[in-house]
């Protein structure tokens, strides 16, 4: 369900322009997840085209289908964890608001700054742990258990690399309210 503006989102924190790194990275950033979800777009518009094959092959003319489902999968993955960056940077995420409309504007920035701490702290373990599974995954040549037997450092790649983004996206966040960023 969408609202309409919310108090803890109107004045979303920009890097002030006497801070030259975080600007320079949070618009390299916003390049990146621009290029991004275009291309996340065009996965889903191939997830799209895939599983319809798959289910009108499968339908009309009883054809065997062992890749179809996976190439779909890889790209959803792909798509949903590369685009997470982008997500962080608007505020789309899911978050309890509960408290937005009771807490002055003050406090409302000191708990997103405290909220996006602590997911700082769960993303970045988070990272780790998907880079290490793409790892083992890399070198194990790990593939999936499928007849098409693709390998699995693909997905977890993927997880790996947008998990990366959002944490940057969240570190950006968390550092230029400190670094005396201007509001919007």
């Amino acid at each position: 369900m969408m609202h309409g503006p919310l108090p803890d989102r109107d004045d979303l924190a920009t890097a002030a322009p006497g801070n030259r790194l975080v600007a320079a990275v949070e618009h390299g950033l916003a390049i990146l997840n621009q290029v991004i979800l275009v291309l996340a777009a065009l996965a889903l518009i191939a997830a799209c085209v895939i599983l319809s094959y798959s289910v009108l092959g499968r339908a009309l003319f009883h054809a065997a289908n062992y890749w179809q489902d996976e190439a779909a999968v890889f790209l959803l993955v792909g798509a949903t964890f590369m685009t997470s960056a982008y997500v962080q940077a608007n505020r789309g995420h899911i978050g309890i608001e509960a408290f937005v409309g009771l807490l002055s504007p003050t406090a409302n920035r000191i708990r997103l700054w405290l909220v996006d701490l602590a997911t700082l702290a769960f993303c970045t373990f988070f990272t780790w742990k998907s880079w290490t599974l793409a790892h083992e995954a890399y070198v194990d040549g790990q593939v999936s258990n499928s007849m098409w037997s693709p390998p699995l450092a693909i997905p977890y790649g993927l997880m790996a690399c947008g998990m990366t983004l959002l944490c940057l996206q969240i570190l950006l966040q968390v550092v230029a309210p400190l670094t005396g960023a201007a509001r919007r």
